[in-house]
């Protein structure tokens, strides 16, 4: 149990440092869309290899659920991670990574709306402390709080809830590796036919601007996705995703120390109130049975989180 635990600390902790990883590598030179292609280029490369050895045994995912793929890493996945990563442009890090955890709010709802989950007590609690919080952190947006940066992440959340009301659909069918590994090359491919259409796919960044490309592709992507894998096949899916809260704090910790951009005494109260309704909301949206775990949703996180929806993510 312990050894799980820390195996979702380490996950979280790695989800933690991706917005720092790229500020640093916007400031070598790095374009949003070169960050983001040379990210799931290098994390397909990696995962694909166990894909392939995964279809030799167990075959291929079914056509539509690779059609499903196709759409969460190359529309959806490709959107969020977009607006979360162009956030950090025009906010702090810190503050990015609060207000992505608006997103387990946003599934609540969602879900009451489909009627896919009644709203329980629980949830409107969760909710209304997560907007609240919300409320806080934001205060009154001037010259210190970019409304563009705001606008972005926010519709990063809102985007990362499409993809895991989406990928609901798949995650019950396909393993989540070989699913991370399909929607890291589909993801990996929209950004690329973008950068060339765009011309803002560009290599001629400085070097020390890959060291920051394989931080964020191998500790906040590779590392993070295997060792939150790892803990949860230990603890289940549920205490992984309240473990995984300690990303946006990792986040906020290395902002404030690396890039001298932390949070007021009123937004640590607003990011106190998120996170207890993202933990609600957590708790009560997927209760566990006495026998088992229900199965985890879409790996890819956004924490970008967390790759796992439960979790990148994001983006």
């Amino acid at each position: 149990m312990l050894k799980g635990y820390l195996l979702i600390g380490l996950s979280a902790s790695c989800f933690g440092f991706m917005t720092v990883f790229a500020t640093f590598a916007y400031r070598d030179g790095l374009t949003v869309v070169t960050l983001l292609f040379l990210r799931f280029a290098l994390a397909a490369a990696v995962f694909l290899p166990y894909v392939v050895r995964h279809a030799r045994g167990s075959g291929l995912p079914k056509r539509a659920d690779l059609l499903r793929l196709v759409v969460l890493g190359g529309v959806m996945y490709t959107a969020q991670s977009a607006l979360y990563f162009s956030s950090v442009k025009h906010i702090s890090p810190a503050l990015a990574a609060l207000l992505l955890y608006v997103y387990p709010a946003l599934v609540a709802v969602v879900s009451a709306a489909v009627g896919r989950d009644k709203p329980s007590p629980a949830i409107v609690g969760s909710i209304l402390a997560s907007f609240a919080g919300v409320s806080l952190v934001l205060g009154r947006i001037g010259s210190e709080l970019n409304a563009v940066g705001v606008l972005q992440v926010l519709g990063a959340a809102g985007v990362y809830t499409a993809y895991i009301m989406y990928g609901d659909r798949v995650s019950g069918s396909v393993h989540p590796v070989v699913m991370t590994g399909c929607v890291s090359a589909a993801a990996a491919g929209s950004f690329l036919l973008y950068g060339v259409a765009t011309g803002e796919l560009r290599f001629d960044f400085t070097f020390r601007g890959w060291l920051w490309v394989l931080a964020l592709a191998l500790v906040s992507t590779v590392v993070a996705i295997l060792c939150f894998f790892l803990g949860m096949a230990l603890i289940g899916p549920t205490r992984a995703s309240i473990g995984s809260m300690l990303e946006p704090v990792v986040g906020i910790v290395a902002s404030a120390v690396l890039l001298s951009s932390g949070l007021t005494w009123l937004q640590i109260l607003g990011a106190t109130l998120v996170l207890a309704g993202a933990t609600a909301g957590v708790l009560s949206r997927r209760p566990a049975s006495p026998v088992t775990e229900p199965a985890s949703p879409p790996p890819l996180l956004s924490r970008d989180h967390d790759p796992a929806p439960q979790h990148p993510q994001s983006s």
